[in-house]
């Protein structure tokens, strides 16, 4: 899996500096993958902390201070991309009989709530992405939650960079929707 970096808008902050643009990118490949679900799924927007609700990419120097990279963002908010990435990960895999979001006027028999817990370089030491996301599978006719589980994976970075911290991430990340696609699929 490979992280896309695009620079479709420049976009320009204060002084005149650019900001690179990176988006994330969903599993393809979907080796030994076993099931099926006849379900209608919903996606819905991830929640998160504010400093996790924008475009700005996480850095943490310790373990109670909050960076970002000053030169780089996010291609839309971090859970505008996340509930991306979920519902392209089911797509992908052709495993669920559908997958939407809201608005998609869709009668679904389980909706996914995503809490974003963890999503940033950790730079305390050696450079190290790490994801977190809770989730919820929850049954759309009585709104009874019918499993819940966290998700957690981490992936060298290299060094504390916006490529490289942004490619560890995505690493993370792709193992991250690869255990909630097997969940999901073992659960609905």
């Amino acid at each position: 899996m490979s992280f896309a970096l695009g620079l479709a808008s420049c976009s320009v902050v204060g002084g005149g500096k650019e900001l690179a643009t990176y988006d994330l990118s969903a599993p393809t490949s979907f080796d030994n993958l076993s099931g099926r679900s006849k379900a209608q799924l919903l996606v819905s927007v991830p929640t998160a902390l504010k400093s996790l609700d924008s475009e700005m990419i996480v850095v943490r120097p310790s373990a109670s201070e909050i960076t970002y990279f000053g030169d780089a963002q996010w291609s839309d908010s971090l859970p505008n991309v996340l509930q991306d990435k979920l519902i392209r990960t089911f797509e992908n895999s052709g495993r669920v009989r559908s997958v939407v979001k809201p608005g998609d006027g869709v009668v679904v028999d389980y909706k996914l709530s995503t809490a974003i817990r963890t999503f940033e370089l950790d730079d305390q030491g050696q450079p190290t992405a790490r994801v977190a996301l809770s989730v919820k599978i929850i049954n759309d006719r009585s709104g009874r939650v019918i499993a819940s589980r966290q998700f957690e994976a981490s992936a060298p970075a290299g060094a504390a960079t916006p490529a490289k911290g942004v490619a560890a991430m995505d690493r993370a990340l792709g193992v991250v929707l690869k255990d909630i696609l097997v969940w999901v699929l073992s659960t609905t």
